[in-house]
């Protein structure tokens, strides 16, 4: 299967098709191959591209940067010190100069209309490291993932998300078990549940495609799922004040050992797009565990660290599948 995707953007996880999206999955585990066997073709020879971020970043930023260079690309890197945008320019501007300069631009930042003005602007591809509404290049990546450690067709896969549903993650996981024909689990308390039109979104798609979507504040809704998805409870940019009342209310759906075992599935994996707080070795869990007396939070350190977490091969295969998105949109 081979489909033209040349000068596409990737801006939200339904701007490709069920079926590009099977492609690019195709293509990312060749390229994964290659790149294992040494047997890699460089299909971006002398492309430039460009990386904006407006938020930190360590996974989305060097899985960019690897794919791009094993591919024969160059990058720049800008974040907020690095440029006028926002403070001189308006990101309409900066659009069209950097569309004269790249073969492609990458954002990653809070609005998703900073994201939408680039792609309308520039002229080039442009993909959505993250906005505040999606993560739609996390997506390939947590689906070639789940494809790996499933023994089973992807439409028999069964996945839960717990915790806040109504983050970036919860609105692509959703969406994409139903762009999938998966059996989809957004587990959360009811006022942390999916906004409804990003749920009408997905029953559309699953209108289509015969995905079973179940959205529910009941934790033994995991019964049965092959794996098990949370987020962090706080994301970048919200206040500090809401830390206390969202770990109150999202304690219950904290992913820990008692929580996997309701899968009832022996084989049931862990996954999580990260960072993850799950002990006080880091500066922001060590503050927590100071102001609120919790050393853990939306997993445990007896999950994170057990052989159910695959979350790290999950983030390997953001540069896999990030890698499938440049070659497929830009590869002459």
């Amino acid at each position: 299967m081979a489909l033209n995707l040349r000068g596409k953007s990737y801006l939200n996880i339904a701007d490709f098709s069920q079926r590009e999206m099977l492609y690019l999955l195709d293509l990312a585990r060749d390229l994964k191959r290659a790149k294992y066997s040494r047997s890699e073709k460089k299909a971006l020879q002398d492309k430039n591209i460009c990386l904006i971020f407006e938020k930190t970043s360590t996974r989305t930023r060097c899985a960019f940067e690897v794919a791009a260079h094993d591919q024969g690309a160059h990058i720049t890197y800008l974040d907020p010190s690095g440029s006028q945008i926002g403070h001189k320019e308006s990101m309409k501007d900066t659009a069209r100069v950097l569309g004269r300069m790249f073969d492609a631009i990458e954002f990653r930042g809070a609005g998703q209309d900073m994201v939408q003005q680039l792609a309308d602007y520039s002229g080039v591809p442009v993909y959505n490291g993250l906005t505040d509404d999606w993560h739609p290049t996390q997506m390939l990546a947590d689906m070639l993932t789940m494809v790996e450690h499933a023994d089973k067709p992807r439409t028999q896969i069964a996945y839960a998300y717990l915790g806040d549903a109504r983050n970036n993650m919860g609105n692509s996981l959703l969406l994409l078990g139903a762009m999938m024909g998966m059996d989809v689990r957004m587990i959360a308390p009811k006022e942390n549940q999916n906004e409804q039109n990003i749920i009408d979104m997905a029953e559309d798609w699953a209108k289509q495609t015969g995905a079973r979507i179940t959205i529910t504040d009941d934790v033994n809704a995991v019964d049965g799922v092959d794996f098990i998805h949370t987020d962090v409870w706080v994301s970048m940019g919200e206040p500090a004040e809401v830390w206390e009342s969202r770990i109150k209310l999202l304690m219950p759906y904290q992913v820990n050992m008692d929580l996997m075992k309701k899968a009832n599935n022996p084989h049931v994996k862990f996954m999580h797009c990260l960072p993850a707080f799950h002990n006080t070795e880091t500066k922001v869990g060590a503050n927590i565990a100071e102001k609120f007396g919790i050393t853990e939070m939306e997993v445990t350190e007896e999950v994170f660290e057990g052989p159910m977490n695959i979350a790290f091969e999950q983030a390997e295969n953001r540069m896999h599948t990030i890698k499938a998105i440049l070659v497929a949109t830009l590869g002459a």
